[in-house]
């Protein structure tokens, strides 16, 4: 998490929230209630259109103002207020993630895909920038620019030393490139590797595992969310899940402790005194779909606050067409021990970022 995000807890919150409803409500969306049936399996075609798809990109962002996620975030306690120039980078930032591959989704393994691609955008354009194609991962970024968004300035090729000179082209903002396979075996000499506690647990749910999961999210679902069919025109429909985020969370969790060492090393479900503190209100996600495909997700964040003032803050997910994943031309091979450590600024710093 950037110190941007950790300076926030009302932001820090919200997009917790946001983030688990919106996976829950649309992932097992047909679980619904008999009165809800039909709003519910709209939602769950559409989202079993995405599996059927070649290529994909989603893209979140808030659609607000930064008048609007300053009103929201007042409640921080006084000279912690929300700075204008933080609530402007966090409703310009737009993530967007794209993938393709040669099967649909659904059906894709790693050796399926032709390539995935992740990009962070400004106000005035991208930030930072990776794409995965072949044995390859290429990455660049405007660091000018970053800094500037984040608010402190960051090192130019300039004022790099010496033992660091390799680096130069990352800070000049240009394309580099790292072997994949040089990245795998650093992440297997990272210290840690097999989990802290030494029972090498996996790094990824395993299908069995998952079905687990879904069949215990489902039964939840099932008995908190409810469903309805908002009407459209010209194709288009609008979807609407509600429930209460406290307690579909608190049943979920419920539901998923006694799988907890089934779980990636490192995952920690959160305890009864960490859900204290979640929000208790209701919470809508709206579902736009277009001829049967979801084209849209979004949740007013300011739902969740004790007291939204007045605010609205969308957070908004669009779906649509992967953009170019190809191998960007003239990019400078870099060492994985150069580019991709642990602890590296660049990478954890830029994608993790955020």
């Amino acid at each position: 998490m950037s110190p941007a995000a950790r300076r926030s807890p009302v932001i820090r919150r919200t997009l917790t929230a946001v983030g688990c409803s919106t996976a829950l409500l649309s992932g097992v969306a047909a679980c619904g209630t008999v009165e809800n049936l039909t709003a519910g399996q709209k939602v769950d075609q559409a989202v079993d259109g995405l599996g059927e798809k070649k290529s994909l990109a989603f893209e979140l962002g808030l659609d607000a103002k930064p008048s609007a996620l300053v009103k929201l975030a007042g409640e921080e306690e006084p000279g912690e207020e929300m700075p204008p120039e933080l609530a402007k980078l966090f409703t310009g930032v737009r993530v967007k993630v794209s993938v393709e591959s040669r099967k649909r989704l659904a059906d894709s393994g790693e050796k399926d895909l032709v390539g995935t691609a992740m990009s962070v955008s400004g106000p005035d354009g991208v930030l930072a920038e990776y794409r995965l194609v072949g044995d390859y991962t290429y990455y660049r970024a405007d660091m000018k620019a970053f800094g500037e968004a984040m608010g402190f300035p960051l090192p130019t090729a300039d004022e790099l030393p010496g033992s660091e000179k390799e680096l130069r082209p990352v800070l000049e903002g240009k394309w580099v490139k790292i072997d994949n396979r040089e990245l795998d075996r650093a992440a297997q000499d990272a210290p840690g590797k097999g989990g802290e506690d030494g029972k090498g647990k996996a790094d990824e749910i395993d299908s069995g595992t998952q079905q687990k999961i879904l069949k215990a999210v489902r039964s939840v679902v099932a008995r908190e969310v409810t469903f309805s069919d908002k009407g459209g025109s010209d194709g288009v429909e609008r979807v609407v899940a509600k429930a209460s985020f406290r307690d579909l969370l608190t049943g979920i969790l419920d539901k998923l402790r006694p799988l907890a060492d089934e779980l990636p090393a490192g995952v920690e479900l959160p305890t009864d005194e960490n859900l204290k503190d979640a929000p208790d209100n209701k919470v809508a996600v709206d579902f736009t779909l277009k001829n049967g495909d979801l084209t849209r997700v979004s949740i007013d964040l300011a739902t969740l606050a004790d007291d939204p003032k007045g605010a609205k803050v969308p957070l908004v997910v669009k779906f649509g067409e992967a953009g170019d994943i190809s191998a960007p031309s003239g990019a400078k091979k870099l060492p994985a021990g150069e580019f991709g450590g642990p602890g590296n600024p660049f990478t954890s710093g830029l994608l993790g970022g955020f």
